[in-house]
């Protein structure tokens, strides 16, 4: 769960074909090139406009405090970090918008804001990374001591007596439970103001290539009605949410068509129960993108109420639970998935995620990076320690065909990875881990062409008319990653 706002704390390619080489590995470099297109949902993919099937890795960047996104503030990615992430092989941000930052004032939208947002997305496009703006909320309003809602579009308020026990558990408060009725009963117009405010945000950056899409809302709390969601589910409530979502993907859409539009489950999800978008109504709309998360709540006890950490050994059993469960979404729905939060300090925990998400060819964003660039010294690179070795991976980041299996050892640095090949105006990209090959690499295709400088940071290849390809990319004398079936 997005609950702290705090940052992660956590050598170059040779290339070879149809065999091997291994050369000292040449001064540390970003992938040469920023080469940015507009994604679009394509089945159960994210396809780019030369119909690669793109593989997304990034983190998140969440501004929570007003005035949201201010340059210089510290907090806000400046261009250094896209220079920063692009160097690290990330090709996406999550970027908190807030609709208390959009519309301030009932009705009237923030222009100066969207200015600021514009901005981040042109820096971060300018390096080739994507921005999916992210509709973020926590705890609904400053009202309960969360953020999102702004005070004016809600009439619920604490009872005097109704004590506040914060993150996480104030979602359980009778009041807020009533602030979040009126949002799915449209009380006060607040599903229309809040439509209102993230059209305005899509029409800014409409026309943006570095604009991922749109994320409605951010960990949406099924109010009153939770309770029926344990331990199977809630069908009734999910169709009330789908049809705000879909409400508020109208709202959108009518000002800036096509852009996709990510729908997160209601956030019990994280409690592992499973969706019921898609199921009553189906999604008829195009583009639209599953947006989960991956946590795990004994973790979240442990980070947050202070619980033993020995709860942390039931992760991998809940996070088993999560990734059926969006089996379940994807096999039932066909649309693509992105996981749009995970981690939050816990190594174990992320882990999990990237190791599950690799199996499925599934994209993610890290929770959370702030800038290491704000007033002051430069931080140092959050990405030199123990967490950084598991996020900066070796991985295909757009493939000319059809995925199939990939692997990487974060702790050796092997990567397979096979695919079926088809013909494309450009190649299938790698990007090759800086952190994890100190004395270079070597590459092994079989059924294609390694077209890419020596020294390159993105490995390019290309199909030579066989059935598959495969890559291996490895330490130099390294046995090798072993694809199995």
């Amino acid at each position: 769960m997005a609950g702290a706002r705090w940052a992660v704390g956590a050598a170059v390619a040779v290339i070879g074909c149809a065999g091997m080489v291994a050369l000292p590995a040449p001064a540390q470099s970003a992938p040469a090139g920023p080469s940015i297109s507009r994604l679009q949902a394509e089945g159960s993919y994210l396809v780019d406009a030369l119909g690669r099937k793109v593989l997304l890795h990034g983190v998140n960047n969440v501004d929570k405090q007003a005035p949201y996104i201010e340059p210089g503030d510290g907090f806000t990615l400046t261009d250094a970090d896209a220079t920063l992430l692009a160097g690290h092989g990330f090709n996406t941000v999550r970027l908190g918008v807030s609709f208390d930052g959009l519309m301030p004032t009932r009705g009237v939208v923030d222009t100066a804001y969207l200015d600021r947002i514009g901005s981040v997305i042109d820096t971060l496009a300018a390096h080739g990374i994507y921005t999916l703006l992210d509709n973020h909320q926590d705890g609904l309003s400053k009202i309960w001591g969360g953020n999102g809602f702004p005070e004016w579009s809600l009439r619920s308020r604490p009872a005097v007596w109704e004590p506040n026990p914060g993150f996480p558990l104030y979602y359980l408060m009778p009041s807020m439970n009533r602030g979040w009725d009126e949002v799915w009963d449209n009380s006060n117009g607040v599903l229309d103001y809040l439509g209102t405010a993230l059209a305005a945000l899509t029409a800014k950056v409409n026309g943006r290539a570095g604009v991922l899409g749109i994320e409605l809302m951010n960990e949406p709390w099924p109010g009153s009605a939770f309770h029926t969601c344990f331990p199977n589910g809630c069908p009734g409530f999910d169709t009330k949410y789908q049809a705000a979502m879909q409400k508020l993907t109208d709202a959108v859409r009518a000002r800036n068509t096509g852009i996709p539009v990510f729908w997160e489950p209601n956030v019990t999800w994280n409690e592992t129960m499973p969706s019921n978008l898609g199921k009553n109504p189906p999604i008829t709309s195009p583009g639209i993108v599953f947006a989960p998360h991956d946590y795990c709540i004994p973790s979240q006890l442990a980070i947050y109420l202070g619980l033993p950490e020995q709860l942390r050994g039931l992760c991998p059993v809940q996070q088993d639970k999560t990734w059926g469960n969006i089996d379940a979404f994807t096999h039932r729905t066909g649309i693509p998935t992105l996981v749009t939060e995970f981690g939050d300090g816990d190594a174990t925990v992320l882990r999990n995620t990237l190791v599950r998400a690799d199996e499925r060819f599934i994209g993610w964003q890290y929770w959370h990076y702030a800038s290491t660039f704000g007033p002051g010294a430069p931080k140092p690179d959050p990405f030199l320690g123990d967490i950084g070795r598991d996020l900066v991976r070796t991985y295909p980041r757009a493939t000319a065909g059809t995925p199939g299996r990939f692997v990487f050892d974060s702790a050796t640095g092997d990567f397979a990875y096979t695919y079926t090949p088809k013909p494309t105006s450009a190649p299938t990209e790698i990007y090759v881990s800086d952190l994890h090959y100190p004395n270079g690499y070597e590459v092994r295709v079989d059924g294609g062409t390694v077209t890419s400088a020596a020294g390159a940071r993105i490995v390019t290849v290309e199909g030579n008319g066989s059935a598959s390809v495969t890559v291996r990319i490895n330490r130099p004398g390294s046995a090798g990653a072993k694809l199995v079936p």
